[in-house]
């Protein structure tokens, strides 16, 4: 190693764990640890840049379905390097600003490389080849996730994208391949279909979006189905061609899909197993994340986490709060000491809401119905309301499925002995907006009874649903010979 460098707070990702230094660190020593850009994977490779291909991709959706409202419109193939350029500018200007910002500042070094431990709270900071010791009093890892990249015969000679990679193509595919039914290959696939690409997204459960409600999980499937080719029930076993040839996907039912770009989007791992925690003190758990306490200090004295690399809930909200609380308690380690946890903040990761960016949108907070009846059996009660029967569901005419019925509905769930809401779960256009009053009625421990009753709701707007499906639920709670 070239030399030893010792900080107050060693900070290892750039993403949110970059947010934690404000003025009031202005007096300590710090370092920021990151190969990649500022900004983490939200910023770069995640959840920023891929509304901004929502976006366009939404658009060119109700384009083509202008014509059911008299609006007949003809969409050709997005240009892919107008949205891309777009896309990349500004993520990319964003990044660097960090970047620059954090350099400039007399009291933080950057190292723009990795980190791995070799004793408590020390670590061998690689840059470009270049290994130098750093030490620190605090330790912050916010080192985040990678993709999973399945062994899959063949893969690494034909090539394959992931959600890290695709939405830098080059070009828009013809043909694009999507393995993986989660909320990413979902929300890329509604992206490329709308722009032209002919899309097959491979999934091996038996609904697309599998951790959703099921009810949620069947509808967004059908809804999917008709947009796009779903393979349902189905995995690859190989894959041939590439390196400049079409791809082949060999299905386990004996079927083969070709395709130009295989996007690979089955989930992602911590970048824990990169960091040689061992020798550092950190434990970890089964799935490779950071075991942390309530105050989301780790295992090793000192050492503190974050974010993806910690939480079973990779989502950005849920890491900004992990941030929020690791800096107020990294802030009184430092000028109080460790030892009096007085006054230090708990994380809180009740009534948190997820939102999926595809056509029709998905969000959902709390437990599904059934998760809620295997933990509390016969005291579920559900309520559920359909677009179609608001008065702004016939505004929403071009939005028909194969039912014949305006796409979409939200449905609730709570328990009769508490009165209270347990799960909310909607499948409907700008779900992740309708879910904020059900999110705040939980974080609040507010009763059902009389929630729908206790403010105006706007007439004929589309949060009517919510205040129907409240009316529902309430109905039911009220009612003793309701089965629940």
């Amino acid at each position: 190693m070239s030399d030893h460098r010792h900080y107050d707070l060693v900070i290892v990702g750039a993403g949110s764990g970059n947010t934690i230094v404000d003025e009031r660190f202005e007096d300590f020593r710090v370092a920021v640890i990151d190969k990649g850009p500022f900004g983490g994977t939200c910023l770069n490779r995640g959840c920023i840049p891929s509304k901004m291909y929502v976006l366009p991709a939404d658009t060119a959706t109700a384009a083509r379905r202008g014509e059911a409202l008299g609006v007949p419109a003809e969409v050709g193939p997005a240009d892919w390097a107008r949205i891309r350029d777009r896309v990349v500018g500004r993520v990319d200007e964003q990044a660097e600003e960090g970047r620059r910002g954090r350099e400039e500042a007399d009291h933080i070094d950057v190292y723009r490389g990795t980190a791995r431990f070799t004793g408590p709270l020390e670590l061998a900071v690689d840059v470009d080849g270049e290994v130098t010791r750093v030490t620190a009093d605090q330790l912050v890892l916010a080192s985040g996730t990678r993709p999973v990249v399945p062994d899959i015969p063949g893969l690494e000679e034909a090539g394959y994208e992931t959600s890290d990679t695709v939405m830098r193509l080059d070009a828009l595919p013809r043909r694009l391949g999507v393995v993986g039914g989660g909320y990413v290959g979902s929300e890329l696939a509604h992206v490329f279909a709308s722009y032209g690409s002919q899309v097959v997204q491979v999934e091996a459960g038996e609904h697309l979006l599998g951790d959703q409600d099921v009810d949620v999980a069947r509808h967004f499937t059908a809804a999917a189905d008709e947009r796009w080719d779903v393979r349902l029930g189905t995995e690859v076993t190989e894959v041939s061609g590439g390196a400049g040839e079409p791809t082949t996907l060999h299905l386990d039912d004996g079927s083969t899909v070709e395709v130009d770009v295989l996007l690979l989007a089955i989930g992602r791992r911590p970048n824990s197993d990169l960091l040689d925690l061992a020798h550092g003190g950190v434990d970890v758990d089964d799935a490779g994340r950071i075991v942390v306490d309530e105050h989301q200090r780790a295992s090793a004295a000192g050492v503190w986490s974050l974010g993806d690399a910690s939480s079973d809930v990779p989502l950005k909200h849920v890491a900004n709060q992990d941030a929020r609380v690791v800096q107020h308690n990294v802030l009184r380690a430092l000028t109080d000491g460790a030892g009096d946890t007085a006054g230090w903040k708990v994380s809180d990761h009740h009534a948190v809401p997820q939102a999926v960016f595809t056509h029709p949108q998905v969000a959902r907070v709390g437990l599904t119905e059934a998760e809620a009846r295997e933990e509390h059996g016969d005291d579920v009660v559900v309520g559920r309301h359909d677009v179609a029967d608001i008065a702004y569901g016939w505004a929403l005419a071009g939005e028909l499925d194969g039912d014949g019925e305006a796409t979409g509905f939200v449905k609730l769930v709570a328990l009769r002995s508490t009165g209270r809401l347990v799960g909310a779960h909607l499948v409907a256009p700008v779900a992740s907006v309708l879910v904020q009053p059900l999110v705040m009625a939980m974080a609040h421990d507010l009763p059902v009874a009389g929630l729908a009753r206790s403010m105006y709701w706007i007439h004929p707007a589309l949060t009517e649903v919510v205040e129907n499906a409240l009316v529902s639920l309430e109905s039911a709670l009220a009612d003793p010979d309701d089965a629940a």
